[in-house]
C-alpha cells in the first residue's frame, strides 16, 4: 500500500447541534426521546460532517430527493479522497488498472467511479469493482479486495475508495429508537488508498497487505443494516452489539490469525473500526488490552462520528502517521453480522 487518504464535506455539524435538530423534528414523534438523548451525549462525538447542511434535515424528504443528494455529495468526496491518493502516491489517474469503490448508503447505477471518470481521468479500459451492502465492515473487506485483484497479476495498480453519505438517511418522518442512534453516531466522509503489487523496496514508509480473512454468524441479519422504508433507508442497528463484540470478538480474532499463520501475541497494533465508543470499550476488554489504548480510534470518532465504511481507513491514516510499525491487524464489524481482519506490516 503506497498511500491512504481522507476527504470530508464541508459542511461541519457540532454534536450539540445535532441534538438540537433532533430534539425539534424527532422529539415529539418519539415519547422516549428524551431518555434516549443521552446517546449523544455518551457517544464520544464531538463534531461529524454532512453532505447537506443543516437546515436541508428540518423538512421532509422522498427517497428521490434524498438519493440525489448522495449521488451529487458521494461523487464529490470520490474525486476528493481518490486524486489526493494519487497525488501523495506519485501515481498518475491513467496509470490505474483496477478501482474497487465502496458505499452503502445510497443506489448508483452507473456506480460512482463511473460518475467520476472524465474528471478523475481514468483509461476507458480501467477495471470497475463496485462494492455495496458491506457497511462499516466496508473499509477492510474494500482494502481486501483491492489487494487480492493487485496480487493477482504483477505491477498491477489499484485504487480503492471507500466513500459513505449516512447522513441523507436521517429520518424526519415517522423516528424508531434507532433512528435516534443512528443521528447521534453517524457522519459522511471518504477515504482512499493506492494499492499495488510492484516490488516495494526494504525499509521504505510503504505497507504490506497480506490475505484477509472474515468471519459471519448465522442468525444475525437483525444486528446491523438498513430497512428500505418509503422515504428513506432506515438503519439497523441493534443495541446487542457491544455485548455481542464482547462475547464473540476475541475467538473471531484468534481464528483468523490462525488462518493468517499468526497469534495475537505478535500483533503490536488493532486497528479498529469505530463503531461506538461502547463497542471500542468492548473491544478493549475482551482483547485484554489496555484501558483506551485506541486512542486513534477515539480521535477519529469524536471528531468525524462513524461514517461506516471509510472509518477505519481515517483511523489507519492517523496510526501511521503517529509513527505506529510493526505487525498490525485492521478490524470491522457490519452487516451479517461479519467482521473482517486484514493483516498488515511494514515494508
Amino acid at each position: 500500500m503506497i498511500s491512504v487518504s481522507t476527504a470530508v464535506p464541508s459542511e461541519k455539524l457540532a454534536q450539540s447541534v445535532v441534538l438540537n435538530w433532533a430534539r425539534r423534528t424527532l422529539g415529539s414523534k418519539l415519547n422516549q426521546f428524551e431518555r434516549m438523548a443521552k446517546a449523544f451525549e455518551n457517544a464520544g462525538i464531538a463534531s461529524r460532517y454532512s453532505i447537506a447542511d443543516i437546515s436541508w434535515f428540518e423538512t421532509p424528504k422522498s427517497w428521490p430527493e434524498r438519493n440525489e443528494v448522495y449521488l451529487q455529495g458521494a461523487t464529490q468526496l470520490f474525486v476528493e479522497a481518490g486524486a489526493r491518493a494519487l497525488r501523495e502516491a506519485n501515481w498518475a489517474a491513467d496509470e490505474i488498472d483496477a478501482v474497487v469503490t465502496v458505499s452503502s448508503t445510497g443506489i448508483a447505477t452507473p456506480t460512482l467511479e463511473a460518475r467520476a471518470f472524465v474528471e478523475m481521468g481514468f483509461r476507458d479500459d480501467i477495471m470497475r469493482i463496485p462494492v455495496f451492502g458491506l457497511g462499516c465492515a466496508g473499509g477492510v473487506t474494500g482494502l481486501a479486495i483491492a489487494r487480492d485483484i493487485a496480487a493477482a497479476t504483477p505491477n498491477t495498480r489499484v485504487l480503492l475508495v471507500a466513500v459513505e453519505a449516512c447522513s441523507v438517511s436521517f429520518c424526519a418522518g415517522t423516528p424508531n429508537k434507532s433512528d435516534i442512534i443512528g443521528s447521534a453516531l453517524f457522519g459522511d466522509g471518504a477515504a482512499a488508498a493506492c494499492v499495488t503489487s510492484e516490488h516495494i523496496s526494504p525499509g521504505s514508509s510503504d505497507i504490506i497487505i497480506g490475505k484477509g480473512a472474515q468471519k459471519i454468524w448465522p442468525d444475525t441479519l437483525s444486528i446491523m443494516g438498513w430497512d428500505v422504508e418509503e422515504d428513506s433507508l432506515g438503519v439497523v442497528f441493534d443495541k446487542s452489539i457491544p455485548a455481542f463484540t464482547q462475547q464473540y470478538f476475541f475467538s473471531a480474532v484468534t481464528d483468523a490469525l490462525a488462518k493468517m499463520g499468526k497469534q495475537v501475541g505478535e500483533i503490536d497494533r488493532f486497528v479498529c473500526h469505530p463503531g461506538g465508543a461502547k463497542v471500542l470499550q468492548a473491544i478493549e476488554q475482551c482483547m485484554q488490552l489496555q484501558p483506551g489504548i485506541l486512542e486513534e480510534e477515539r480521535n477519529v470518532l469524536s471528531d468525524y462520528g462513524n461514517m461506516s465504511a471509510p472509518t477505519v481507513l481515517f483511523v489507519l491514516k492517523q496510526v501511521l502517521e503517529n509513527n505506529n510499525s510493526g505487525e498490525m491487524l485492521m478490524c470491522s464489524l457490519g452487516p451479517g453480522f461479519t467482521a473482517s481482519f486484514l493483516p498488515l506490516g511494514s515494508a
